[in-house]
């Protein structure tokens, strides 16, 4: 757990030194202030979509890490002298993805604070918003985890990435914005259940890539 435990705080000290924490953050503020812009200042329009808006900026931010959270470790053959220790590939899958939440998600949840204000987005749908974030943010660092290490080694990796993950975000964008016009808190269930099971597989399945990239 030792080493575990330094693997994590690693990566997540390299996450913030070198900037690549703070790029999805600007896209997403981007975004969210990009969209009045183009809808116009219909308080009414931005409170309907503005959720829905955010959930999506929430997904396009999660594409753009995709190409150093496996790739740079892998050349530098990190990874290698971490299986002659004794740490598995699941472990350090598990323990990239703890890292990549750590630097993506409390930033993320951070700018859609901000971002909300520019939606119109107080009280109770705000306070939706953010813990639909909150729980679906472990799942989006998994997913992109999971297909950093698929897409390893490959030309094109980046479009790639952004193929494979659109398609496996689905269930959490549509529990996700669902959950703003949700009433029972049905989706917010749902979305936890999405989101604990893209969390659960994601060591197995990213840990068998890498295994499979190495041979």
């Amino acid at each position: 757990m030792g080493v575990f435990g330094t693997l994590v705080w690693r990566d997540v000290r390299q996450s913030y030194a070198s900037g690549g924490t703070w790029l999805p953050v600007i896209f997403y503020l981007s975004a969210a202030t990009l969209f009045p812009f183009a809808v116009g200042p219909d308080r009414d329009l931005l409170l309907q979509t503005g959720g829905g808006i955010l959930w999506i900026a929430a997904l396009l931010a999660t594409l753009l890490p995709l190409d150093r959270l496996v790739q740079p470790d892998l050349d530098n053959g990190i990874y290698d002298q971490l299986l002659v220790r004794g740490i598995t590939d699941e472990w350090i899958a598990f323990a990239r993805l703890i890292s990549h939440w750590l630097a993506f998600g409390p930033p993320l949840l951070f700018a859609a604070l901000l971002a909300s204000g520019l939606m119109g987005l107080e009280g109770p749908p705000l306070g939706i918003l953010l813990a639909s974030l909150a729980i679906a943010t472990p799942a989006l660092a998994g997913l992109a985890v999971m297909i950093a290490a698929l897409t390893a080694g490959l030309k094109g990796a980046s479009a790639l990435g952004g193929l494979l993950l659109v398609p496996l975000a689905i269930p959490l964008l549509i529990f996700g914005a669902g959950s703003l016009s949700d009433r029972t808190g049905s989706a917010l269930l749902f979305l936890s259940a999405v989101s604990l099971l893209l969390v659960a597989i994601t060591p197995f399945a990213a840990g068998a890539a890498l295994k499979a990239v190495r041979e």
